[in-house]
């Protein structure tokens, strides 16, 4: 009889987890506590961004961080009370914040990126998902000429570095590529490799090919241990019962922490709250998803609709939607697109991504079991992360080579 296995968090992370398990052979159960695919992976921007290599923790972060506790609109914006309630975490962050850290943490996630951008085109193709896949690249675009000719150390950086090549266009140019920007752009730089889909159809058809495999969903469950019996996990006990299991992948995202106890581990994962709004196309849409660099705000035209998303918030567990974090999309938008906005908005969200000091993930068996292993804080980067990781637990799990080098992302790093 084929092993159990109980993936424990219905987002994108634990879905590609279930759908490689269910391809292995494992009977699968995944549980959520809320619905599946509502979390951060419901509307977040859909990028595949091979071209996001670098984490947050770079040489002036620090400095950058500090401005927003007294800047009233700014894009990153960090509470007082978050940085007192959580100063390990951020010690940690500014620790990393040098050049030869910030190399070796996007050679790891390189690894993972690039993994997963060629699984997104295989399993997208091999399982007919109709997630509307565009491969046309993703667009920087830079207001001022200061800061257009500054990201040429970056562009250069991941050129050489990163094998990560951009087009860099300037005005004229980049407006001949992408008339649905205003005049006055100083320039920007295509990223040919990157992609983009739109993630809750994605989640959706996710859910489809999973059931088809066999894997059984449950819904509002929330998970508050584990049974364990001589170092093994027999069970993950939950609010309607528990469900045995011989192996657990624990894929909770920003709610990781809260289970913490239960897997004696320190998940060193803080929520950092994204926010989006999602309208119709409006009648002059971009071709291109679009990023703002100087503002951190990210644009994505779908074939069924058009979204505005990214900022970062700091704030805990706050479950309040922020409507000033919305005016800071919508106020972006402006100076940069022709035809901004479209109505009626059909939603307004946010959602918690799963942050950690260096940038990487953490996939690695937990501290409570041999057999119960963590797959959580993909930061900014959990869609573009997801195949690459869902494919390294079942090798992890079936103890076979691995596609992926697991070092870089154990929990004692």
């Amino acid at each position: 009889m084929a092993k159990r296995v109980v993936v424990v968090g219905g987002g994108v992370v634990g879905a590609f987890a279930a759908y490689h398990l269910a391809r292995g052979g494992w009977r699968v159960t995944v549980v959520d506590r809320g619905a599946f695919g509502r979390g951060c992976s419901h509307a977040n921007c859909g990028y595949v961004c091979p071209s996001h290599v670098l984490p947050l923790a770079v040489p002036g972060a620090v400095g950058a961080t500090l401005r927003t506790l007294f800047e009233k609109n700014s894009p990153l914006k960090v509470r007082p009370a978050t940085v007192l309630a959580n100063l390990g975490w951020f010690l940690g962050f500014a620790r990393r914040c040098n050049e030869r850290q910030m190399l070796a943490t996007g050679t790891a996630i390189q690894a993972l990126l690039a993994a997963s951008r060629q699984q997104f085109a295989d399993v997208i193709a091999s399982e007919h998902l109709n997630v509307e896949w565009e491969t046309k690249g993703l667009l920087f675009v830079f207001r001022s000429t200061g800061a257009f000719e500054h990201y040429a150390e970056t562009d250069t950086l991941l050129r050489d570095r990163f094998a990560t090549p951009a087009r860099r266009l300037d005005a004229a140019e980049l407006l001949a590529l992408e008339p649905a920007l205003l005049p006055g752009n100083a320039g920007g730089y295509l990223y040919e490799g990157d992609a983009h889909l739109r993630p809750d159809r994605l989640m959706s058809e996710l859910r489809r090919v999973l059931v088809g495999l066999g894997v059984e969903v449950r819904e509002n469950t929330p998970v508050s241990g584990f049974r364990v019996a001589n170092g093994t996990a027999t069970a993950v006990e939950t609010a309607t019962g528990d469900i045995a299991a011989d192996a657990v992948v624990v894929a909770t995202g920003a709610w990781t922490p809260q289970l913490n106890r239960a897997l004696s581990a320190m998940v060193p994962i803080l929520p950092g709250k994204g926010y989006s709004l999602t309208m119709p196309r409006p009648a002059v849409c971009p071709t291109y998803p679009l990023i703002f660099e100087e503002h951190r705000v990210a644009v994505t035209p779908f074939a069924s609709g058009y979204r505005l998303g990214s900022t970062m918030e700091f704030a805990g567990y706050d479950e309040t939607l922020n409507r000033a974090r919305l005016g800071i999309l919508t106020d972006a938008a402006k100076l940069y697109l022709r035809d901004p906005l479209a109505e009626p908005v059909q939603e307004e969200w946010w959602g918690w991504r799963p942050m950690t000091p260096d940038g990487l993930p953490v996939i690695d068996r937990a501290p409570v079991a041999g057999n119960v292993l963590i797959a959580a804080g993909h930061n900014m980067l959990g869609l573009s992360m997801a195949p690459a990781t869902g494919r390294l637990v079942a090798e992890l799990l079936a103890g076979g080579p691995t596609h992926v080098d697991p070092a870089p992302y154990r929990l004692a790093r």
